[in-house]
């Protein structure tokens, strides 16, 4: 169980490769835009089959080999993005933010930025994975979300979800639940994502 009382489980899982995308008028390749995979995904020591990070000196790695977002944010974004003004260089910010639209891999249910702690692990049924640290927007962020200063949004609001490392490998698929397996509790992804950013 979450500190909310939902028993933690995965709404979907989603893979994608690396692509070039347009933005301020220059080519810039991105992980953005991945999307649900149906069926069981194979998770390895570095990340999910199938998927890919253009930035490999701050994503991914083994101890950043999965990204976790929770659901639960997807209301605010989509409402945030709907009073914005389009950017020429970005998608429509009315468009849908369907599963996958933070560069996520795993979209989580019941587990928000201040109930996961670095060291925690989320066992699922085929699979392990630790809670390693929070993840830092950039500027791909803000075109990925349609509008300027989403970045800065994501710092203010502590919306930033977190990585995961593999400590078991196996697979997992959308629908599948998870128990949280407390580690040290020295500190929350929360704590630390409001740490890296006044520094």
């Amino acid at each position: 169980m979450s500190g909310t009382g939902v028993t933690p489980r995965v709404v979907a899982v989603n893979a994608g490769r690396v692509r070039e995308v347009e933005i301020h008028g220059r080519q810039v390749a991105t992980g953005y835009g991945k999307q649900p995979v149906a069926g069981p995904v194979q998770v390895r020591a570095l990340g999910l089959a199938g998927d890919e990070q253009a930035d490999l000196s701050v994503h991914g790695g083994l101890e950043k080999a999965v990204y976790g977002y929770p659901h639960e944010h997807y209301a605010f974004w989509a409402t945030v993005r709907a009073q914005a003004k389009a950017q020429p260089w970005a998608a429509d910010p009315a468009a849908s933010l369907p599963p996958g639209s933070f560069g996520e891999n795993l979209t989580l249910l019941g587990l928000l930025e201040s109930q996961v702690w670095v060291g925690d692990v989320l066992r699922f049924a085929h699979c392990a994975l630790a809670v390693s640290a929070p993840r830092q927007p950039c500027f791909k962020f803000d075109a990925a979300m349609g509008f300027r200063h989403a970045s800065k949004l994501m710092v203010q609001s502590g919306y930033c979800g977190f990585y995961l490392a593999v400590r078991e490998p196996g697979r997992i698929e959308a629908g599948e639940a998870c128990e949280l397996i407390p580690g040290p509790r020295e500190v929350s992804i929360r704590e630390l994502f409001q740490a890296r950013i006044r520094r």
